[in-house]
């Protein structure tokens, strides 16, 4: 069969914040589209999004709906991702889910298309995109690891409200301007605490050893999509009172030492990274920074004096774009250049 020049695209949770963000990037980035069909919550039915020009009328997100369509990009939750997706897949979609449903299934490829990019030609019809935190981490890592073998990482995430969804986002907001208004504490909006000047490390449900299952993902999915077991992650997730771009501290140990100018170049050359450090003239990323970019940045690149092979790097991505949106259009565009647009 014949490469289409063209696929019917749907975006599931087409008027959430990141399904939002998903058709604004299939328009930057002209992703082939013939038809693009937003689908939602059945309450949200009729209320029209704005694609390429025009005003497009949004369905409901059900069975039926998913009928003549090709790549189906999914931002809709766990549980809805879980009955929909084998939905889509029945009537013909390939399926890239941003929810946590389907990461760890041994029968999806979890994929950033920087660094497995060959993994999505075992897929089966679905695809999970990572978590938002492991996908900006796995991209500076995986040349790194390339390089010298990781062998260990420690990492502590400062994570936008934004990644909590427009309720986290709004909650935040909301917080600030109580706070600033009263000078007083005030009733959490999402978290356990307040989060308006304050930093939670809390993200998730606390599991096992008591860390939380946000941490736990940063674990396993770098596992899974560097292909390596043996790297060890030991995480801290923290909630920041940031509205976008979630930002990382993150301690490498590899098997084969890298100096520091040996990484700023191997990461210089990386794709969809960027290296902004030069602290002699306070030249750093910060999560401003991230705002209406698709790279991830790294800056703070120096040896570890602790220990003979270790690197500390400050790493920023924007958790909307790259975190979730980005990633997952990359994945739809890389199964497109690899004809891999079909359900096998």
């Amino acid at each position: 069969m014949a490469k289409k020049e063209k696929y019917n695209v749907a975006v599931v949770g087409a008027l959430g914040m990141v399904g939002s963000e998903m058709i604004r990037t299939l328009e930057r980035r002209n992703f082939p589209v013939d038809e693009f069909r937003p689908l939602d919550i059945p309450e949200n039915a009729g209320k029209t999004v704005a694609f390429n020009g025009a005003s497009v009328k949004v369905q409901a997100a059900v069975k039926e709906n998913f009928a003549g369509i090709d790549i189906a990009i999914f931002s809709a939750g766990a549980t809805a991702s879980e009955s929909l997706a084998p939905q889509a897949v029945e009537m013909g979609a390939v399926v890239v889910d941003n929810s946590s449903q389907w990461r760890m299934d041994p029968e999806c490829p979890l994929v950033v298309p920087e660094v497995n990019p060959d993994d999505l030609k075992w897929h089966k019809g679905i695809i999970p995109n990572p978590n938002c935190s492991t996908i900006q981490m796995v991209v500076v890592l995986k040349p790194l690891h390339d390089a010298g073998t990781i062998r260990r990482v420690i990492v502590s995430t400062y994570q936008a409200a934004s990644g909590g969804g427009k309720r986290g986002f709004d909650g935040l907001t909301a917080e600030a301007k109580e706070y600033l208004e009263t000078g007083k504490q005030v009733e959490p909006r999402v978290h356990p605490v307040q989060l308006a000047f304050n930093c939670v490390p809390h993200i998730d449900v606390f599991q096992e050893k008591d860390y939380t299952k946000e941490e736990y993902k940063m674990v396993y999915e770098t596992q899974k999509i560097m292909g390596d077991k043996a790297i060890r992650v030991s995480p801290t997730c923290v909630r920041v009172p940031v509205w976008y771009g979630h930002s990382e501290s993150i301690n490498i140990e590899t098997e084969r030492k890298i100096s520091a100018d040996q990484a700023k170049k191997i990461l210089a050359d990386a794709k969809s990274v960027v290296v902004v450090d030069d602290v002699a003239n306070n030249k750093y990323p910060t999560p401003l920074d991230s705002n209406d970019r698709d790279e991830t940045m790294v800056g703070r690149i120096r040896e570890d004096i602790t220990i003979e092979n270790g690197l500390n790097l400050w790493v920023v991505s924007n958790n909307i774009r790259k975190g979730a949106a980005l990633n997952a259009v990359q994945i739809a565009e890389t199964l497109v250049d690899m004809d891999l647009v079909r359900v096998p």
